[in-house]
């Protein structure tokens, strides 16, 4: 077994849901300080898997095997700077230990450096840890470059690992903001919980069916209200096969513009990726040659607001919302047989209450789909499987909800 640390981003429960996800055989051992998760799985996470994360903040590895002293810490941060090349610029990030032994864990690990015949410098100190920009552009949590130690004080002992992901914010807010085409008018996607959404996709397709891929899988994921193109874009990026549509031409165009972008920023061949944009009506039966493997998509999260609705105008959209879902699912159902879905639907955060989708739950039972969860992930409330996601500066949150056709599929385990 392998054990992890992940600091976890504004939305935990919907951070540990994705590790289950994705992690085989991940199983959480506990959350401290409502901060840090600590779990255990199978097989050791790589770079790539961890840049495919959306909900991870920074990932470290466990060094020891047992709970350690603040006394170890100087000789386990110089049997970790072994592998830096030349010179090791390390940081303590740590959580519940008192500053003055924080202090005196950089004076000690920096002589113990030296010792080793090697310059160094330390960022962050025992006030503050290093920010994770700093770790990203000095590179810290590459092995040839440098080491952070990361240190949870618990009843019996220090936890340690060493940091070796940290969540590239540059990426994100470079495909973010740097696209030609963002239509302010609607709900925004962000990036990571496309990521996500994506990963819940791919943890949804059949045992059998990964199996028949390559090593790699090489998806093909089908979005039917692309806007302009946030989920698209993050599947092309992990090099899956994309076809989308809208029944906006305005976003159908953005979209394609969109894609145009990124095949020319980062080198992705038509002939390797295929992207296939057109403009449909997502309640209107599709036609494919080939299903796809998943749907992956952001339904509609009705207009945008700019103050807490009233609970008239929260129910009006709430019927609109409920109409569009129920004819999406039913045309589903008919034209994409066998195929699971990830998508959110919308919540409206009142003065003092919160509007949710009711009847939704029994349109995805007449329409002949289970909404089910990853073994591991917690959940408000057991009879409406799904995860909420929201901002507090935002009126509309999202509820991410994971649909398998219950006739076709053997469910996730």
């Amino acid at each position: 077994m392998h054990e992890y640390a992940v600091l976890l981003g504004h939305q935990p429960h919907i951070t540990i849901a994705e590790l289950a996800a994705v992690v085989p055989g991940f199983s959480l051992t506990s959350i401290e300080r409502n901060l840090v998760a600590l779990f255990s799985c199978d097989e050791k996470i790589g770079p790539e898997t961890f840049a495919n994360l959306g909900g991870s903040q920074l990932l470290a590895e466990r060094i020891t095997e047992a709970d350690v002293s603040m006394d170890d810490l100087p000789q386990l941060l110089s049997n970790e700077a072994k592998t830096v090349k030349k010179k090791v610029v390390f940081s303590l990030r740590c959580f519940g230990v008192p500053k003055p032994a924080i202090k005196t864990a950089y004076r000690r690990g920096k002589e113990a450096i030296k010792n080793l015949g090697k310059p160094c410098r330390y960022v962050g100190n025992e006030k503050k840890s290093a920010a994770t920009a700093q770790l990203l552009d000095l590179e810290v949590a590459n092995p040839k470059k440098g080491v952070e130690l990361f240190v949870i004080n618990r009843e019996k002992g220090l936890w340690v690992g060493r940091t070796i992901g940290v969540q590239d914010i540059n990426a994100y807010t470079w495909r973010d903001m740097e696209k030609p085409v963002r239509d302010t008018t609607v709900g925004l996607l962000p990036p990571k919980l496309a990521q996500i959404m994506i990963n819940f996709g791919a943890f949804l397709i059949p045992v059998d069916a990964k199996s028949k891929k390559k090593k790699k899988p090489i998806f093909t994921v089908f979005d039917p209200f692309c806007g302009t193109g946030v989920i698209p874009l993050e599947c092309m990026l992990r090099r899956w096969h994309v076809v989308a549509s809208d029944s906006a031409l305005k976003a159908v165009n953005g979209c394609k513009k969109n894609i145009e972008w990124l095949r020319k920023e980062r080198k992705i061949l038509k002939k390797e990726i295929s992207a296939d944009v057109s403009k449909h009506d997502a309640t209107k039966a599709f036609a494919f040659k080939e299903l796809p493997d998943m749907v992956v998509t952001e339904t509609s999260l009705g207009p945008s607001l700019k103050k807490t609705p009233t609970k008239t105008d929260a129910k009006k959209l709430l019927k609109d919302s409920e109409k569009l879902q129920e004819a999406f699912l039913k045309n589903a159902a008919e034209t994409l047989p066998g195929v699971p879905i990830v998508l959110t639907l919308p919540f409206w955060k009142l003065a003092k209450e919160e509007v949710h989708h009711e009847k939704f739950w029994k349109v995805v039972e007449d329409a002949g789909y289970k909404a089910v969860v990853p073994e591991g992930a917690d959940v408000e409330n057991s009879e409406r499987p799904s995860f909420l996601y929201q901002r507090k500066d935002q009126f509309v949150g999202r509820e991410i909800v994971l649909l398998v056709p219950t006739a076709t599929h053997d469910l996730p385990s």
